[in-house]
């Protein structure tokens, strides 16, 4: 007899809502280029109603998920509604060191056989608040397109395709006016004289393009356009989802600030240490403090995760501007040197923008 009958009374199958899942595979796994680089899980969720669609889960998402299953229902106050005839799968290990996605291609077996323990554990458990909005299509879930879905494919015969040669002097171009250096695998390097080729408009101030096989965005204000996008690449349809931060590094003669672009949504709340690492990356600095303004201009050192949604949080309670644009989150991060503790005089002047 499958595990599935030996924990679930059918008539209390029968009796679940069409919405809850029942079963769940890995599709494939997406790098994303966020504060940090690291890969998400594609999970294609049947439900009870035999309806499908596509959610992206990051390893810790199933560790935060699989903690949370573990405080409840494991050991001593226990909520669980009968005696405990079962028992939560083992969840794999989290890996520290090696390569991020050798790692992930190696979890994906793994994972795909703890959702299929996980959903056939007795049936009350299927309507755990925690289990059904980790398998829950979030607004966010339903925006992004999935690249490849190598593992709902069938394998086929490799037919052999003509390309169709670029016609590059129809194509949107960019000359590059100045060498620009990117801050992350987001962004492109360019150097002056090169021809970039357009692919989209980020928002008002980044483009997409390619140059020499490498895709990426950068600064419009780096390029002069040579021939500019159709009005239907002109939106950020179609392509990743980008979001600015604006971050202003602080030093005792100059204020040095930028927008970052990352591939997050701007509901998102990074960790303390993502921010820190991105940020050493940014400015080439390893010594340096992380800081944001509060609701009286005063700055504010951050120094855990806590710091920081105390800082999303305030952010949120800010009138918003005009000119902020509609992809920039609301939260700006004032790095200061480590050693300079001068910044943290109360009537410290705003740094004026200089983006590069």
């Amino acid at each position: 007899m499958s595990l599935p009958r030996q924990l679930r009374h059918e008539s209390d199958f029968d009796q679940l809502p069409d919405d809850v899942p029942v079963a769940a595979t890995i599709a494939d796994i997406e790098e994303k280029r966020g504060f940090i680089d690291y890969y998400v899980f594609v999970i294609e969720v049947k439900t009870k109603g035999s309806s499908k669609y596509l959610i992206y889960r990051r390893y810790r998402e199933f560790l935060q998920l699989h903690q949370l299953l573990e405080t409840k229902y494991s050991g001593e106050g226990s909520e669980s509604p009968v005696p405990a005839t079962w028992s939560l799968p083992t969840l794999p290990g989290k890996i520290f060191l090696g390569n991020k996605r050798e790692i992930a291609e190696s979890r994906i077996p793994e994972l795909t056989l703890y959702m299929k323990k996980l959903l056939a554990l007795p049936t009350w458990l299927l309507q755990d608040e925690d289990l059904r909005i980790f398998f829950y299509q979030s607004d966010v879930d339903c925006t992004q397109q999935p690249r490849n879905l190598r593992r709902l494919r069938p394998p086929t015969r490799k037919v052999k395709t003509v390309r169709e040669k670029m016609d590059l002097l129809s194509s949107p171009r960019a000359e590059v006016l100045f060498d620009f250096r990117g801050s992350g695998k987001t962004e492109l390097n360019l150097k002056k004289g090169q021809l970039v080729f357009l692919l989209r408009r980020v928002n008002a101030d980044w483009l997409e393009g390619t140059v020499k096989d490498h895709t990426g965005i950068f600064p419009q204000s780096f390029v002069k356009i040579i021939k500019p996008l159709p009005p239907s690449d002109s939106d950020n349809e179609g392509g990743p989802c980008y979001s600015c931060l604006r971050c202003c590094l602080i030093q005792p003669h100059a204020a040095d600030t930028r927008d970052v672009c990352v591939q997050e949504d701007l509901g998102h709340e990074p960790t303390y240490k993502d921010l820190l690492s991105r940020m050493r990356m940014v400015f080439q600095k390893e010594d340096i403090a992380l800081n944001y303004r509060d609701l009286d201009g005063v700055l504010i050192r951050l120094l855990d995760d806590e710091d920081v949604l105390l800082m999303i949080q305030q952010s949120r309670l800010r009138p918003s501007t005009q000119d902020r644009p509609e992809n920039q989150f609301s939260w700006e991060l004032h790095v200061t040197l480590t050693s300079d503790l001068s910044v943290y005089a109360p009537n410290w002047p705003e740094g004026e923008h200089a983006s590069t």
